[in-house]
């Protein structure tokens, strides 16, 4: 059986993160919805893509708030605009979500201007609400932790707040691209599913800010299977990964050793579409989105990021 997960609700028809979206997620029948979640000045967890808010709210268009555009510096990258953790919680609430990609998705950016930012308190109420799991992904937790805001005790609290540890609460999933941070939670005495995202490329944040030039890859990772079943509960891997024609042997052993194998993200348009299933079309137009996810289908996979729940629903 494989998880339909909302990512960021249904954010192929609304903007990301908003409680439209997530409604609409659980109306086309996903399993479960994901929150993103980083941190506010007074340590609310909020639910954004990125701590850099300007391609998702309204605020560069706020003039109370010009002040606090800045630009960051962080373990070699920079970074400039507006960040959540320079808001309070209170000031965060008078900004007003926005759609990320409006060129490609006109119809969803309709919508801008109509919805505040949540909290993940609020997500995880209409994930309660609707029936489903929630997947709560932590972003940034090295930076986070570096400035005193440390995500995994704030993640922590808010799901025994919320319930998220009684009995009969729903399926719980935290994932991150740092595997040091689902450990915290744990450590936090969370009981929950533990999914380290793995990218195509590159090393994860906490190993290079710890090991420096020793750090393993994600790829070096994903050739030791064994040891990153001894350690989670599951893998979730950029879904380039699965749809190499060299057939990624990682997936049946993830399988074999009874890890979950979550793959992101589903999305029809022709700008997020493997050059082989891309239509003639603009890039917002939709390709061979079936073809491509029947291919994702047959890796293996036992649950599936999708934009567009009712299109995600037809293939998986």
């Amino acid at each position: 059986m494989i998880s339909l997960i909302g990512h960021r609700g249904a954010s192929g028809y609304r903007p990301e993160h908003t409680r439209s979206s997530y409604e609409l997620a659980i109306a086309q029948g996903v399993d479960l919805i994901e929150p993103d979640v980083v941190a506010t000045k007074d340590g609310v967890l909020v639910v954004r893509h990125e701590n850099e808010i300007s391609g998702t709210t309204d605020v560069a268009a706020r003039p109370e708030f010009a002040h606090l555009r800045t630009t960051k510096s962080f373990a070699g990258h920079e970074f400039s605009g507006w960040f959540t953790e320079d808001f309070t919680w209170e000031e965060l609430q008078l900004l007003r979500c926005t759609e990320r990609i409006p060129h490609l998705r006109p119809d969803s950016a309709a919508f801008d201007g109509e919805e505040r930012i949540l909290s993940l308190r609020e997500v995880l109420d209409i994930a309660r609400e609707g029936g489903v799991g929630v997947v709560v992904e932590i972003k940034h937790a090295p930076y986070f932790s570096a400035i005193g805001l440390d995500l995994a005790p704030l993640v922590a609290r808010e799901l025994r707040a919320g319930g998220w540890q009684d009995p009969g609460s729903g399926r719980l999933v935290v994932e991150s691209f740092e595997e040091s941070a689902l450990h915290a939670v744990r450590s936090a005495g969370i009981e929950a599913e533990l999914v380290y995202l793995l990218e195509d490329e590159g090393v994860a944040l906490d190993l290079r800010l710890t090991l420096g030039s020793d750090a393993p890859s994600y790829l070096d990772q994903l050739g030791d299977i064994a040891a990153l079943a001894g350690r989670v509960d599951g893998i979730s891997v950029a879904k380039s990964l699965l749809l190499d024609p060299a057939a990624p042997a990682f997936a049946a052993e993830a399988r074999e050793r009874g890890l979950e194998l979550f793959t992101w993200t589903a999305r029809p348009e022709n700008a997020f579409l493997e050059e082989r299933f891309r239509g003639r079309g603009s890039a917002a137009e939709y390709g061979e989105w079936r073809a491509e996810w029947r291919a994702i289908r047959e890796a293996g996979v036992t649950g599936v990021f999708a934009d567009h729940p009712d299109l995600a629903r037809q293939v998986f």
